[in-house]
């Protein structure tokens, strides 16, 4: 089968390479893919390649191929999936646990947009907890994290402050329901009860700066890929006695299964809003990336294949 593969080069990040078809496990389906998203941490990814791996964390597709242990859908059915690798390519095998069926009324590219910054959204607002009423500072927000936490956030009583630097990705983001709008961390009027930061370096201090007393910051990325630095004596001028929490997506108690199946209900009913800013051959995958990686693209860039 047809497969990307990296290649170490930044102009030209992967190329499409004859690969085995995968065999799955026993709990494993096999899926047709018929269109994949990219994430900018990907990028950062392929800029030092780990011998063998292959990308591709988003799918959505046909299972043409049951998990021989009985497990998830069954004959041919149109799910969204999201495998550990491999997924930028004609066929990937994909656990049972990381797949949801997609009814008629989400698309294929929708299904493809969800997996990874829908499930980072869902899991971070649910590891701050009640946001009803509830103050929160979103740094980093002209993503696909930062715009579904907006639109979860919004709708479930919270009042969000973004933090973009693109005063067009701002307007959509009020449209989602964000309550203000800065395009630099220092303009945020404080406090806040909780602050989600994406970006890491100074931005973080910054933002932690104007957290509440007790409040809690949840540190769930490093986008502008400088460390943060920390004074322990800035608390006692602001967030004395604050939290701050690592997050990763991938430490959950819920299956992925079941959280992108809740992911693929809202956007069913009209209550979650996957964004594609690019749609195009699977061709021009590298295209993608580069433009990605550079900030040319807003949403979602979705490769369909054909």
């Amino acid at each position: 089968m047809k497969a990307f593969i990296p290649t170490g080069d930044p102009a030209e990040p992967v190329v499409l390479a004859d690969v085995a078809e995968p065999t799955p496990r026993p709990d494993e389906a096999l899926v047709k893919v018929e269109a994949f998203s990219v994430n900018r941490g990907e990028t950062f990814k392929l800029e030092k390649p780990v011998a063998g791996d292959r990308p591709g964390k988003d799918i959505a597709g046909l299972v043409v191929q049951p998990a021989a242990d009985g497990s998830g859908p069954s004959g041919i059915t149109r799910v969204v999936g999201h495998p550990m690798s491999g997924g930028w390519a004609e066929y990937v095998a994909v656990p049972t646990s990381a797949l949801a069926e997609l009814p008629d009324s989400v698309s294929t590219l929708q299904g493809a947009a969800l997996p990874l910054a829908g499930l980072t959204a869902l899991r971070l607002l649910r590891t701050a907890g009640s946001v009803l009423g509830r103050r929160i500072l979103l740094t980093g927000a002209s993503g696909g994290v930062g715009h579904y936490v907006t639109e979860l956030a919004a709708a479930a009583g919270a009042q969000v402050t973004a933090v973009t630097r693109d005063a067009e990705r701002g307007a959509r983001l009020v449209e989602l329901g964000a309550a203000d709008i800065v395009h630099d961390v220092a303009d945020a009027q404080g406090p806040y009860d909780i602050v989600l930061e994406s970006t890491g370096g100074q931005a973080l201090a910054t933002a932690l700066a104007r957290l509440a007393r007790r409040g809690t910051l949840i540190w769930f990325g490093q986008a502008g890929r400088t460390p943060a630095t920390l004074d322990f004596f800035d608390f006692f001028t602001g967030p004395e006695s604050a939290v701050i929490r690592h997050f990763h997506y991938l430490d959950a108690d819920t299956r992925l299964a079941d959280d992108l199946a809740a992911l693929v209900r809202l956007t069913a009913e009209g209550r979650l809003s996957p964004e594609i800013g690019r749609v195009a051959d699977w061709a021009d995958t590298a295209t993608a990336l580069t433009d990605l990686r550079d900030r040319r693209i807003r949403g979602k860039a979705v490769l369909t294949l054909s």
